[in-house]
């Protein structure tokens, strides 16, 4: 299977005026330029090109309509306060997703080439990095099933694509203030053996009904229980979660159906190296609600692309609430966003190796 190096390139007539930087929103603006490359069973992966972000037109019969053969990812750079524009731990979400790839039956992608792509889209756009803390450019890589034809088996034809966003805070009330979380007892996520553990629409569109339920009771987010048993923590909403107990720190271990997250691991390498004990293992919520009776709960919080830390200040489990540390954000929860914020705009010494600069 042939796979090509040169990008092409379109430049675009006119630029785009570029959004107030004070008031992004996640996902609402996109950049001047977009790239995409296209496969085909014959030729493999071809024409690779950087052009002007715009519509793509499809047949009604393509296939990501109608059997859901996708795959997407998310990470960001950002611009550090010495004024140079870094990526955020590239290598690591791409091979996230062709791993997605594999599940999904989707053709591999060429790790250099979407690194290549990937860097030389985010360097041209580099001026719509925003320079103001708590911002940064996000980027959005997927892959869709464009062969129409009407069957269940994998496509023969796709497209891979890169899309920019220039975004503020995850949360439009500040990152760092704590949410509120509603424990979902009826519907689940995901199951071992499905695709829990990779990043599919369909895992997404799945988890609307049940974040729907949550917001009309007053909750933020959704925290999913385990498919088989509904008794075991995986993720909350669309974030990996992590409890600190006694001083020490505990989380989910993977299991098939939970998101191996890039912040989940760059966290548990962050915490490994404080010397904090920390462990990845089964968490039921009834030991955690036990845990919580007895005042060993001392925070929680969810770790995600989009939010970096997410403190959670109150879960509700039947007709149990919890509140934890009085609805403040942690101290921990604190150092870690810190820690890795400091990361991401130069503050801290990146000493694992996980900035590229372009």
């Amino acid at each position: 299977m042939n796979q090509v190096s040169k990008i092409d390139f379109i430049k675009a007539e006119k630029l785009k005026e570029k959004p107030d930087p004070d008031t992004l929103q996640f996902g609402k603006n996109f950049t001047d330029y977009m790239f995409m490359m296209d496969f085909d069973g014959e030729n493999g992966w071809v024409n690779p090109i950087i052009k002007p972000f715009e519509s793509i037109t499809l047949s009604p019969a393509s296939f990501v309509f109608h059997y859901g053969q996708a795959v997407f990812e998310g990470l960001k750079a950002y611009k550090t306060i010495d004024g140079r524009s870094v990526i955020f731990r590239p290598e690591k979400h791409i091979a996230r997703l062709n791993a997605s790839c594999k599940r999904l039956c989707i053709p591999p992608l060429d790790s250099e080439l979407v690194l290549e792509a990937l860097t030389t889209l985010v360097e041209l756009e580099k001026d719509w990095i925003p320079e103001k803390e708590g911002t940064s450019l996000y980027i959005r890589p997927f892959v869709i099933s464009t062969e129409p034809y009407l069957g269940v088996r994998p496509s023969h034809h796709y497209k891979f694509m890169i899309i920019l966003s220039p975004v503020g805070a995850y949360y439009s009330d500040g990152q760092l203030n704590p949410v509120k979380i509603y424990v979902e007892d009826e519907y689940v996520r995901a199951v071992k053996g499905g695709v829990g553990h990779v990043k599919t629409p369909g895992n997404y569109a799945a988890s609307i009904l049940a974040q729907e339920r949550a917001n009309e009771v007053g909750y933020e987010q959704v925290l999913w229980l385990d498919g088989k048993e509904n008794k075991y923590i995986e993720e909350v909403g669309s974030m990996n979660i992590f409890f600190k107990i006694n001083g020490e720190i505990y989380t989910p271990k993977l299991n098939g159906s939970i998101l191996p997250g890039v912040t989940r691991d760059s966290v548990i390498q962050i915490v490994h190296d404080w010397g904090i004990p920390l462990h990845e293992e089964l968490i039921s919520i009834d030991d955690l609600y036990e845990t919580y009776q007895k005042g060993q709960l001392e925070e929680v919080f969810g770790t995600g692309t989009a939010a970096t830390i997410s403190p959670v200040g109150e879960l509700k489990w039947e007709e149990h609430v919890m509140t934890i540390n009085h609805f403040e954000t942690g101290e921990f929860a604190k150092k870690l966003y810190e820690t890795m914020t400091g990361f991401h705009y130069g503050k801290i010494e990146d000493k694992f190796g996980w900035i590229k600069e372009l």
